[in-house]
């Protein structure tokens, strides 16, 4: 018996939810149910209540209640376990419920260095039915400024790389509890406020000598801190520093300071405080406060695992699990911060964070990247601490295996040129929808004018035989204008030699693609139009995600 479209919904947004252990991810289900049930893709309007309404209905259940009922209606989804997706991971040493956390600064949305560090350790989390915390690391109001906007865009981003935080914690709404254990270390002698500048502390580091200031009385230190708490001193005039050892053999951790002042509105916190904490020392606090178990961090970053473990020394606290990754190169991309992109973008270098140009995780979405393929680039890719350089291509050949099966097929031609066809009645050309055949025909009405890629008659003379692709035919009697005559329907014309060439009839729709180097403009067949926001084939041309059909369609490259 044939399923309703409400079954088949139903089985594939729960597979989605029991998969990545989260609310089903709306996309992703569209994407299964249109390439089973093909003949929808002219609906997705009157379909996209449905599917709002089973993630809801499945959102109220439980794992268990999920699994069971997928294995009632569709037990054939149930192949793949969870532990056989995580290819390239080693195991976690593991005593206790796993925590993970990917801690960034909205100073941006993510990239695509980024959605490594949410995507390996949300699958952690879920290899070992764990926790995955996303906490913002915002305390830097002034050199890494967070954007508003960013916050949002990260908890988006995550939920889209089907990595939905299980919590969300933001540093500078915590600011009260560093300022509670700083009290704590000055109390116990182990932090003491400094009042040399940067130049002057760097002489006493550098000497390997104590600085007036360190060997200060408790009280006189708390009296200090609390006019650093009240605003008393300007920005660079004072800075809580922890106590190290300052004949340390590694410079960078000897007295290191912990928070400092800095007189300049947050985002988010507006100038409710003056006295901002340092990553390390903001870290150091959250990483125990929030019970993180794991932490992935890059190799550059093993002092800062150096400086915190003395707070957590003299707290009596159990460091996390750590482990640490080389840095990806993606050849393409080029190196780019997410100060450096900002800038750019800023100066009209860029026209906006998704634009294609850009490695962030917005950008790849709207060229129509999905979030599967990111997810096995990245999990393959491992956790080695090796520095890795890889191709974009990599990135592209898993997103080809997700797309390719369902990609409706289309013509689009570029620098189009018209081209008069003599000889002939109107005829309706049927073009496969997919190589495939399964999901039947495009009919494209042909009445005797059609366009070609200026490309694809460049070179030719008059009296060259062509065949357009899917329709008939011809012979070309005159290059300007261009026009040729209908010479039969026969396949066997490549065998002696004609070219196969891509057309677009005369009642096209205009067509821009926006790729990450140019930008194509040209004609496609109409049926584009009911594709908006699905990634489409364009023959010859590549794999593009329809962005806009109002007027002129655009659609963004993904790749070949």
């Amino acid at each position: 018996m044939r399923e309703s479209i409400e079954e088949v919904i139903e089985k594939y947004a729960l597979q989605n939810a029991i998969k990545y252990g989260s609310t089903p991810l709306a996309d992703a289900v569209m994407g299964k149910v249109l390439s089973e049930c093909t003949w929808l893709r002219t609906k997705t309007s009157e379909i996209i209540p449905l599917v709002q309404r089973a993630i809801e209905r499945i959102n109220s259940m439980t794992h268990a209640e999920r699994l069971a009922r997928l294995q009632k209606i569709a037990p054939e989804l149930i192949l793949h376990k969870k532990k056989e997706r995580v290819r390239g991971l080693p195991p976690l040493e593991v005593r206790e419920e796993v925590k993970m956390r990917i801690a960034p600064n909205p100073n941006g949305p993510p990239t695509l260095g980024t959605a490594r560090g949410v995507i390996i350790n949300h699958e952690y989390a879920q290899m070992y039915s764990g926790k995955f915390i996303l906490r913002f690391d915002d305390t830097d109001p002034k050199i890494k400024k967070p954007m508003l906007e960013a916050y949002e865009w990260y908890k988006e981003d995550c939920e889209w790389l089907g990595a939905k935080p299980d919590e969300t914690f933001i540093a500078s709404d915590r600011i009260d509890k560093y300022y509670q254990y700083a009290k704590k270390l000055i109390k116990m002698s182990k932090a003491y406020v400094c009042f040399c500048d940067r130049d002057e502390f760097k002489i006493f580091k550098d000497s390997m000598r104590a600085c007036p200031h360190r060997e200060q009385d408790v009280n006189v230190n708390l009296k200090y801190w609390k006019k650093m708490l009240a605003g008393e001193y300007e920005e660079g005039e004072a800075v809580l520093r922890i106590k190290t050892n300052i004949q340390h053999r590694d410079p960078a951790l000897r007295d290191w300071v912990a928070l400092r002042i800095v007189k300049e509105a947050h985002p988010r916190a507006g100038r409710k405080y003056d006295v901002w904490p340092m990553l390390d020392f903001e870290s150091a606090i959250e990483d125990h406060l929030l019970g993180i178990t794991h932490i992935i961090r890059g190799k550059d970053l093993m002092d800062s695992e150096r400086r915190q473990k003395f707070v957590y020394d003299y707290f009596g606290w159990k460091y996390p699990n750590t482990s640490h990754w080389g840095r990806i190169k993606i050849h393409e991309f080029g190196k780019f911060s997410t100060s450096e992109i900002k800038r750019a973008i800023d100066e009209g270098k860029y026209e906006g964070w998704d634009d294609p140009r850009l490695p962030t995780v917005r950008a790849l979405r709207r060229r129509g990247i999905q979030a599967e393929a990111i997810r096995n680039f990245m999990v393959d890719l491992g956790v080695s601490n090796t520095d890795i350089a890889v191709s974009k291509d990599t990135l592209y050949a898993e997103n080809r295996k997700i797309i390719d099966p369902i990609a409706n097929r289309y013509f689009f031609v570029w620098n189009p040129i018209k081209l008069e066809i003599k000889n002939t009645m109107p005829t309706v050309a049927k073009a496969p929808i997919h190589p495939t055949d399964s999901r039947g025909f495009r009919e494209i009405l042909v009445q005797g004018e059609v366009f070609v890629c200026k490309d694809d008659i460049e070179g030719i003379n008059k009296g060259d035989k062509l065949r357009l692709k899917d329709l008939y035919n011809i012979q070309i009697t005159s290059l300007c204008p261009l026009s040729a005559n209908y010479i039969g329907n026969d396949l066997g014309i490549t065998k002696q030699g004609a070219n196969i060439i891509h057309w677009c009839p005369q009642e096209g729709v205009k067509v821009k693609v926006i790729c990450p180097d140019k930008e194509y403009n040209g004609i496609g067949e109409s049926g584009i139009s009911s594709e908006w926001g699905n990634v489409v084939q364009f023959e010859r041309f590549g794999f593009v995600r329809i962005d806009s059909i109002d007027g002129e369609i655009v659609a963004y490259f993904a790749h070949k």
